[in-house]
């Protein structure tokens, strides 16, 4: 063949190799012949749902847990790692959803954490920050500084430092594990704007979440684990999101959200809000009917929580007309029929330490009592699995404890039901059952009132949505509203519409 002179483009470099990597935990098989590579410069994405192997295979890579079977290659090189400091002095970093900050330090120190430059015996503080600053500026962020203090920034701003730190210590991979699990609508495009960065330095992004949408949006390949095992690795490009959702919970979904049953035609108002308002909000009107599902959209810091909160009777109305009764507290909320699933499950919504009968009777203890034989056909409407009473809540994936919630305002039969983020951090076979038991809630005559900051959820679930602004109501839409219509109305300037 004819030596043409050109040099052919090389294919991108190997960062990470994972071959055959088999873990179990006190006789548990939880990871069976697990395959997994990334690129230089690539965005891989790791789905599944909650048990899947996920977590527990980024902590093998990452020096947490050492697997019992398998080969870890970095840079062609063969590793073995029997602490993380091992795995990060070779290159890996590992972003966890609850970050490793010290609040009460700079960022600077954060940063540099045990590793802190040093000059004539004492900590080189300005050349730590200086460090950090160059970092910073890498990334473009300005917003904060090196001697800014952890507990003053937002949640994006600690992500952004998380990492800072994985930059600091010349990561070739780094693994973020639900990273969007805590943030704003409009955070997520920050964070999309640093994974593009890490990419264009040659870093080898492994990238977990239950959000098939930013998976599609970021991930060149996506590899599916489900009850252990490598279940396939497909290009993002060439696979539909129904045909990724089969891979992950082994069945047809045969619409990712569930459609209204018949013609059912919307019941009498259960909660009619004229003109209220408090401290957070103003000028409410709102009225919501047994059997729909009202959608609430707004960006972070307009009103959403506030709203469900004031329904409930946590931060109650103080002016305006709101019938057929204004709760003044908690307690009256739950006695006139009001459920609220928090945004929260873990600070909010359970207690972690007790059992899942517990938990399911939590609501139910103030106004009466159940038998075990209830709960078993509660724990079993919401789809819990395994449906054991006696597992402590804190045991249990997030999809889990999330059914756990709902049982216990289902043994309260509630007129209205409202919804802080139903799904947020649960894998897309739970959120399928929450869909589900949120539709038979509605079919069955509950009045639902839902946020999401997921949008797709938002339209597909919803009867029709409003729209909050500082405070206001900006407007309504009717069900199946594009997302640019619902984020023209809560990012628009001037009067609400």
């Amino acid at each position: 063949m004819e030596d043409t002179g050109r040099k052919q483009p090389s294919a991108p470099e190997v960062i990470i190799r994972m071959t055959g990597i088999g873990k179990s935990f006190l006789g548990v098989r939880v990871l069976r012949g697990i395959d997994l590579s990334a690129h230089a410069g690539e965005v891989h994405a790791v789905v599944g749902e909650n048990g899947a192997g996920k977590s527990t295979l980024m902590k093998i890579l990452a020096g947490v847990h050492q697997p019992d079977e398998g080969v870890i290659e970095i840079g062609g090189e063969t590793r073995s790692f029997a602490h993380p400091v091992q795995a990060q002095r070779a290159g890996v970093a590992i972003i966890y959803q609850e970050f490793n900050l010290l609040p009460e330090r700079s960022v600077a120190d954060n940063v540099f954490l045990g590793r802190e430059p040093t000059r004539r015996g004492l900590v080189d503080r300005a050349a730590m920050e200086a460090a950090t600053a160059r970092l910073l500026d890498e990334l473009d962020e300005h917003s904060f500084g090196p001697r800014d203090m952890v507990k003053d920034l937002s949640v994006a701003q600690q992500q952004v430092v998380e990492i800072v730190k994985a930059l600091s210590v010349d990561a070739r991979i780094v693994v973020m594990d639900e990273p969007t699990a805590a943030l704003a609508e409009h955070e997520v495009e920050l964070l999309y704007r640093l994974i593009r960065r890490l990419q264009s330095r040659g870093i080898a992004v492994l990238y977990i979440s239950h959000r098939l949408r930013e998976v599609f949006d970021l991930a060149d390949r996506v590899t599916v684990l489900k009850d252990g095992t490598h279940v396939g690795t497909v290009q993002a490009s060439e696979v539909t999101t129904a045909a990724l959702v089969k891979m992950m919970v082994g069945r047809e979904l045969d619409a990712y959200f569930p459609p209204r049953a018949g013609e059912q035609a919307v019941g009498e108002p259960r909660l009619t809000l004229r003109n209220a308002g408090n401290g957070k909000l103003d000028g409410i009107d709102l009225e919501l009917r047994a059997g729909e599902i009202v959608g609430v959209a707004g960006l972070q810091g307009s009103g959403r929580s506030s709203l469900v909160k004031a329904i409930f009777g946590a931060e109650p109305f103080t002016r305006g007309e709101v019938t057929p009764v204004r709760p003044g507290n908690v307690r009256e909320g739950i006695a006139a029929g009001i459920g609220l699933v928090t945004e929260d499950r873990k600070a909010e919504g359970l207690v972690l330490n007790q059992s899942v009968r517990d938990n399911a009777l939590l609501v139910v203890r103030a106004v009466g009592s159940r038998s075990r034989a209830a709960v078993a056909d509660l724990l079993e409407r919401v789809r819990l699995t395994p449906p054991r009473q006696d597992t402590e809540v804190k045991y249990l994936s997030g999809g889990n404890q999330q059914k756990v919630v709902l049982a216990k305002w289902l043994t309260l039969a509630p007129k209205v039901l409202l919804f802080d983020e139903p799904t947020r951090g649960v894998d897309v076979g739970a959120k399928a059952a929450i869909h589900d038991l949120m539709r038979e809630l509605a079919d069955g005559g509950t009045a639902i009132l839902m946020i999401s900051s997921e949008l797709p959820e938002l339209i597909g679930m919803s009867d029709r949505i409003v729209v909050l602004r500082d405070g206001r109501i900006a407007g309504h839409l009717p069900a199946g509203a594009t997302e640019e219509a619902v984020m023209a109305l809560a990012a628009a300037d001037g009067a609400a519409a």
